[in-house]
């Protein structure tokens, strides 16, 4: 039996998927009936049997703080896919993130270290491996230095990374994933796919940042090859190509038919933005869509070094970023129409 923690969002919801396609027993945990139930949506994205799948897979309620949820789920698992995680860029959010992130790992490694025989993978970030601001190239390599280029997000992963050098020092056979920014059709109001929905709405403004972005197929892809083999207490990035935020959002605005970002927003700009975004969360009761760290990493330009995955599976191939950006572009436009 397979266990997925954090089966319900862009990551976790295409890894069952792929178990699920493959016929094995898989078991996903779930908090809410409402975020369950839209699974069997991003699964209709790639199959047409896609409630059959869904309905294939053992469905627990649980929760990661949760310590007595996790036990029971861990029951006859031998293999653990650890997908659950809180993402926030809001002040107010971070100490329930940290929670999520830092305690939930622990809680799970702790569980996974009371059975036997179970394999963990853990899905960190490549913003866990921490950012100086020097632009160089970052690899498994780098180690984690303490900068304000590092948001509280980082901070919290690279905290849950520890958890589990922990448990592996403690006997637990794991490794992790960093992946980048990962694309990929799901909730358009949350991670990467509120850019989709953003650059509908219309988006004038870029910054000169960039980022390394992936295919959701090839991290599930790599997660599980990975699975199968012999190794652990490794760590790697996956990301298939570093590219430009000017330019990411301009092919995402071409393919929907909208006019790409002209305005290149300088430091101050960006400053003023978050500050009015500020005021109007306040004002509307309403997350801001850009705070204050977001302003400021869109004017990093963060780049990966992605050889040492592809060192290990040699098999192993990336999707090009375009397709992808096409591929997710129509289902969103598609979304668009049905809704």
């Amino acid at each position: 039996m397979i266990l997925v923690t954090g089966g319900t969002g862009l990551l976790g919801s295409h890894l069952l998927m792929k178990l699920a396609t493959d016929g094995v027993n898989v078991r996903a945990i779930y908090r809410t009936e409402k975020k369950r139930d839209a699974v069997a949506g991003v699964f209709a994205y790639y199959q047409r049997n896609a409630n059959e799948l869904w309905k294939s897979i053992e469905w627990v309620q649980g929760d990661v703080l949760d310590v007595q949820s996790l036990a029971g789920a861990l029951n006859g698992v031998t293999q653990v896919y650890h997908c659950a995680a809180a993402v926030t860029f809001v002040p107010a959010d971070e100490p329930y993130m940290h929670k999520v992130n830092v305690e939930g790992t622990a809680n799970l490694v702790n569980a996974c270290l009371e059975k036997d025989n179970i394999r963990l993978c853990h899905v960190s970030s490549v913003a866990a491996i921490g950012r100086d601001g020097s632009e160089e190239i970052i690899s498994e390599k780098n180690e984690w230095k303490d900068s304000s280029h590092n948001a509280a997000y980082a901070i919290s992963k690279h905290n849950a990374e520890m958890e589990v050098w922990r448990g592996t020092i403690e006997g637990l056979n794991a490794f992790m994933v960093n992946p980048s920014l990962i694309l990929g059709p799901g909730d358009w109001n949350q991670s990467t796919g509120a850019m989709f929905k953003k650059a509908h709405n219309g988006l004038p403004f870029y910054t000169r940042g960039g980022n390394c972005f992936v295919d959701v197929q090839d991290v599930v892809d790599a997660m599980t090859q990975l699975m199968s083999s012999d190794i652990k207490n490794e760590r790697f990035i996956v990301g298939a190509e570093n590219r430009r935020f000017k330019e990411i959002f301009g092919k995402i605005a071409l393919k929907m038919g909208k006019s790409p970002p002209r305005l290149k927003a300088s430091p101050w700009m960006t400053e003023v933005t978050w500050r009015l975004e500020k005021l109007r969360s306040m004002l509307t009761g309403t997350k801001p869509f850009i705070t204050k760290e977001v302003a400021h990493h869109a004017l990093q330009l963060n780049l990966y070094d992605n050889a040492k995955l592809l060192a290990v599976l040699p098999e192993f191939s990336y999707r090009e970023i375009d397709q992808t950006l096409d591929f997710v572009c129509e289902a969103f436009l598609k979304d668009q129409v049905t809704h």
